[in-house]
């Protein structure tokens, strides 16, 4: 259950924060934003480790697969990304194919069994529910 509260949060998270991203965006500028988001997000971090256990910081770069510190960067992609899609298609029709795209490539990087996570049968309801995700999404954005 804590699991299932944690994503609803997420993604609750991810649209606010989108919204707010699009509209500094618009007096700031798309990099200047992403860059406030990135330099914010440092500094929240950076307080709640000084709150809590400190593991070493040293201890990232003992990572057994280099790319894996690339988070950060994907990071910045993301928000750019977020932006953009939002100020082009508005947050709900953003948001579903932003969903859409996360459930695609979580699915194949199961079955694929990509970047240290195991690998997962093919199964044809997982298939058949993300048809029916896009199909949601067409009928949402369907207009007369």
């Amino acid at each position: 259950m804590p699991g299932i509260f944690t994503a609803l949060l997420s993604g609750a998270l991810m649209s606010i924060q989108g919204v707010f991203n699009t509209e500094v965006t618009k007096q700031a500028g798309l990099w200047v934003s992403t860059g406030w988001v990135q330099l914010t997000a440092f500094l929240v971090c950076a307080a709640a480790w000084a709150f809590t256990g400190r593991p070493q910081i040293g201890a990232l770069f003992a990572a057994e697969h280099k790319y894996t510190l690339l988070g950060g960067v994907i990071g910045a992609f993301i928000t750019v990304t977020v932006i953009r899609s939002m100020a082009d298609l508005g947050p709900a029709r953003s948001v579903m194919l932003i969903v859409i795209a996360q459930l695609a490539v979580a699915y194949l990087i199961e079955l694929l069994g990509i970047f240290g996570v195991e690998k997962q049968p093919f199964q044809w309801r997982r298939l058949i529910g993300m048809a029916v995700a896009i199909a949601g999404i067409v009928i949402f954005k369907w207009e007369k």
